[in-house]
């Protein structure tokens, strides 16, 4: 991340850098230090997903730093915020709203109805709201983009840690990706050594998993957006290599 994402910025000069940070501490969850390096390598807001529980140090950090999201459907008592209002270092305000799938996911509460309940709320600050829908099911994900279509600014989904090659403007205007993809270690099973996957898959057994080492990509999207409507004017998939 820190030397892929300065190329993408120098390249897209972007107001706003969003990411999914739920997997950077070693493949599961966020710890103090590395959310300390995503922001210093230039990310504006963390999302996250149903790993983000997976170290304790983050209940903490959630209550108290409003730039780390965690999914907004999980129900009342969750530490943290699913949502918040933003201002670019332009001064352009821009809402973001997190959210995680139900289905092969966890029992949480809809996140359709929640999404729209969300966005009549941001919606009084700003038009341009994004959405990072967090889930395992192609179809939820689709589903949601049309249902937010016209009402949000983009919906792209994250989770699966492969990038999809759907990116496009739905009707009224909201920029659609299945899944932006996984930024991390290229030659592995989703970011885990292959040897100890494959080996899981052939056994049946308990493995425990580790990071793969390597070549690492960087994966996302660009989105342009009307300030004045919050419509997208076009997405681009980003796919950075580096092999340093």
């Amino acid at each position: 991340m820190k030397t892929l994402l300065p190329r993408i910025a120098d390249l897209h000069a972007p107001d706003i850098v969003i990411a999914n940070g739920e997997n950077v501490a070693g493949g599961f969850g966020l710890t103090d230090e590395t959310v300390k390096e995503l922001f210093a390598a230039g990310v504006h807001i963390l999302t996250t997903g149903n790993h983000v529980w997976n170290k304790k140090e983050i209940y903490e950090i959630l209550e108290r730093e409003p730039r780390i999201l965690r999914p907004a459907n999980y129900p009342p008592g969750a530490p943290g915020r699913g949502s918040g209002v933003f201002c670019s270092d332009g001064g352009v305000k821009f809402g973001v709203i997190n959210l995680s799938g139900r289905v092969f996911m966890g029992n949480l509460d809809c996140p359709f109805r929640c999404a729209e309940t969300l966005v009549e709320v941001l919606r009084k600050e700003t038009n341009t709201i994004l959405v990072d829908f967090h889930a395992e099911a192609t179809s939820e994900k689709v589903a949601l983009g049309w249902f937010l279509d016209g009402r949000v600014t983009a919906v792209v989904g994250t989770h699966t840690h492969v990038q999809t090659a759907d990116e496009r403007l739905l009707d009224h205007g909201t920029a659609y990706m299945t899944d932006l993809g996984m930024t991390g270690p290229v030659d592995s099973v989703i970011g885990v050594k292959k040897e100890l996957v494959i080996g899981k898959f052939l056994s049946q057994m308990p493995i425990r998993f580790e990071t793969a080492t390597g070549r690492v990509c960087l994966s996302g999207a660009v989105i342009d957006v009307d300030e004045s409507s919050g419509r997208a004017r076009s997405i681009e998939r980003v796919y950075e290599l580096y092999d340093g």
